[in-house]
């Protein structure tokens, strides 16, 4: 029985590699979804979406510039779609001042940037040194996005929870990873298969933390607990200045009655006294 070639092979991985890409486009769907039932975007941030169009881009790019791409192109061209579909809807129904820093967001970045780059690889004469400096920075960029992932990671140490993490995208993610690795590496690409390897690091780690800590109790964020004190500080505080001028009123007032009575008395004293006096007057 003949081995299977290595393109064979590649397109097997290419295209299980497509499908698994597409359904981590997919993934923020339910949050999108949300977003257009609620007419808000509740403070979702827009920079994800941004980085994940920049990075499509950058690697439909590369793909452009080699040969027999296809894999990479038909998933990147699917993918800038989709992230720019999501962008759209964010801006819909972000706030305005939300909506200005997307739009500048998408300028300076995913326009400017992008621009630069194109524009100054195009630059390059040689086609394979052109090729080589595209790959370069697409992987630093891919190894950008591979990273975002720690954040979710550090939070999940702090709180001993993994109510912020999702298996099934992390799960996803890392099969994505060994799919474009095997890809890169039978097509012998190296800017596709090396940062995979570290795609695949960081999912199987997403993963091995969640098996850790999925039945560990949710605990509160330590910001959360801090922010509270200076709450309860405050309350005390205006239930003690409450106390003190309700103390300093009633002193007040206690005192004014002592000085009211006072005079009265003295008043009635000096009545007395010029009462007395008339008798003796009419005598003389």
């Amino acid at each position: 029985m003949a081995a299977p070639d290595a393109f064979l092979l590649a397109s097997v991985f290419g295209i299980l590699g497509n499908i698994v890409a597409f359904m981590v486009y997919l993934a923020p769907l339910p949050t999108f979804y949300r977003i257009f039932k609620k007419k808000s975007t509740e403070g979702f941030q827009s920079i994800p979406y941004s980085v994940a169009l920049f990075s499509a881009m950058l690697m439909l790019y590369y793909a452009f510039l080699k040969t027999n791409a296809f894999m990479l192109i038909t998933i990147n061209s699917v993918g800038c779609i989709i992230e720019t579909s999501y962008l759209v809807m964010y801006m819909i129904y972000a706030p305005a001042k939300t909506r200005i820093y997307t739009a500048k967001l998408l300028v300076l970045f995913n326009v400017g940037v992008y621009g630069v780059i194109v524009l100054s690889t195009y630059l390059i004469p040689n086609h394979f040194l052109r090729i080589k400096v595209v790959g370069w920075i697409s992987v630093v960029f891919s190894v950008c996005v591979f990273a975002a992932p720690l954040s979710i990671m550090r939070l999940v140490i702090r709180t001993r929870s993994v109510e912020f993490m999702s298996f099934p995208l992390s799960f996803c993610l890392t099969l994505c990873a060994v799919m474009w690795f095997f890809y890169g590496l039978l097509v012998r690409d190296l800017f596709i298969a090396a940062p995979n390897i570290l795609g695949f690091a960081f999912g199987l780690a997403q993963m091995i933390m969640y098996l850790m800590f999925k039945n560990s109790k949710k605990s509160m964020l330590p910001e959360f607990s801090l922010n509270q004190i200076p709450n309860v500080v405050a309350v005390n505080d205006i239930v003690a200045s409450d106390s003190q001028l309700k103390t300093e009123d009633t002193k007040k007032s206690s005192e004014a009655e002592e000085n009211q009575s006072t005079e009265s008395m003295t008043n009635d004293r000096r009545a007395g006294d010029a009462a007395a006096a008339e008798p003796n007057e009419s005598i003389v």
